[in-house]
């Protein structure tokens, strides 16, 4: 089953002992919808994730201008076809701010974890079959199922209007996902019109929830003061709660709040202690940033051995920052073998990905042509591996 990433992420470089010479382009706005890792304890039901992935990227801390954007109530039940059913009376806006969410009492529905079951094994149009049917009796969590099955085009056609009604419908019913999948796609303006303030209000519903990413997302909106006022020592509180549930992103953003003494005092310690979560969990950026902790000692023993390592990792993935700090590793044998071929190679990945330079240009022209011959080849093997995505 597709497992959904989408982030919005506001940092900044570590700290001024910790320059990364990350180009200003890695800098990104975009949502996060999956757990990276272990969180709160699995409901009965393995909910499917409601929205796609897309690469997670640094951060920035510096918060942008707030933005007025009009409140964008949920949608009421229509009675178009495809259209989430009118079960109980439909509000004219989001749930109540700080999670004051009535929860919805049923018995069970027949045949509800059949509805997922079949999507999990691949037969949508089972699945969006049987989750209609618990939808009709009024179960919270049938809407948000169909709800992604219209968002994602699983055994129906995609349709991103319908499904923020449907979604719109379990945030109403008291679902925390359908409340989450619903300020995602208010948040993008995906099938409704974008309102950060009014996705801030379901991503606040669901955090009462104690709902990981919902956390993390709230905790982005207060720095960057959109769909909230700026605020800091609130972020920080979201955030943290975020890291401990085990998403990787929030534990790389905590470390760097931590690092650049944002809405806490600085803390080189508490910063490379969750910037190493999170490289722990493979996040590219924290591999990178936690690498250089572990040469310069900053917050952590020093470990030059781990943290060529931990600059591979970053590397094989494509970094090209990455690539061109394992490039100097080899050069000066520090954390692995010196290999001048190996140090070649690198540099040409890195150049190749958009960091030249110089100082090791210079290595490279004083390679033998041999020597030379063999690096371009294992650079050019490893370029068409990586487009292959073979790892």
């Amino acid at each position: 089953m597709p497992r959904g990433s989408l982030r919005i992420s506001l940092a900044a470089p570590l700290a001024a002992c910790l320059i990364l010479h990350v180009p200003a382009a890695a800098e990104t706005s975009s949502w996060e919808g999956r757990v990276d890792g272990p969180a709160e304890a699995a409901p009965k039901k393995a909910r499917p994730k409601p929205t796609p992935a897309v690469p997670a990227k640094v951060i920035r801390v510096v918060p942008a201008s707030p933005t007025a954007l009009p409140f964008v109530a949920p949608p009421a039940a229509s009675s178009a076809v495809g259209a989430p059913p009118s079960t109980a009376p439909a509000t004219s806006g989001a749930p109540d701010r700080g999670g004051n969410v009535s929860e919805v009492i049923k018995a069970p529905v027949p045949g509800e974890d059949a509805a997922y079951e079949a999507f999990d094994q691949g037969k949508y149009i089972t699945a969006l079959q049987l989750a209609l049917q618990a939808a009709q009796k009024g179960d919270p969590q049938a809407h948000t199922l169909v709800g992604r099955i219209y968002a994602e085009g699983y055994g129906a056609a995609q349709n991103l209007s319908l499904a923020a009604q449907w979604y719109a419908r379990a945030a109403e019913l008291g679902d925390p996902e359908g409340m989450f999948a619903y300020g995602l796609m208010l948040a993008e303006g995906k099938g409704v019109q974008k309102s950060y303030d009014a996705a801030a209000q379901m991503f606040e519903a669901a955090a009462g929830h104690k709902h990981p990413l919902a956390n993390y997302n709230l905790a982005l909106l207060f720095l960057r003061g959109e769909g909230k006022p700026e605020n800091p020592h609130r972020a920080l509180g979201h955030m943290l709660f975020a890291a401990e549930a085990g998403v990787a992103a929030a534990q790389y953003d905590l470390g760097t709040m931590y690092a650049t003494g944002t809405g806490t005092d600085a803390n080189a310690f508490e910063a490379a202690r969750w910037i190493g979560k999170a490289a722990a969990q493979g996040h590219t950026e924290a591999q990178l940033d936690y690498a250089v902790l572990l040469f310069r000692g900053h917050g952590v023993p020093p470990d030059q051995k781990r943290g060529a390592a931990l600059f591979r990792a970053a590397a094989e993935k494509g970094m090209a920052v990455a690539q061109n700090r394992l490039a100097r590793c080899y050069v000066h044998g520090a954390g692995v073998e010196k290999s001048m071929i190996d140090a070649a190679t690198w540099h040409l990945i890195a150049k190749g990905g958009g960091v030249p330079d110089e100082s090791l240009d210079k290595t490279v022209a004083k390679l033998s042509k041999a020597d030379r011959a063999k690096a371009e080849k294992a650079a050019a093997a490893w370029r068409d591996k990586s487009l292959m995505g073979i790892e």
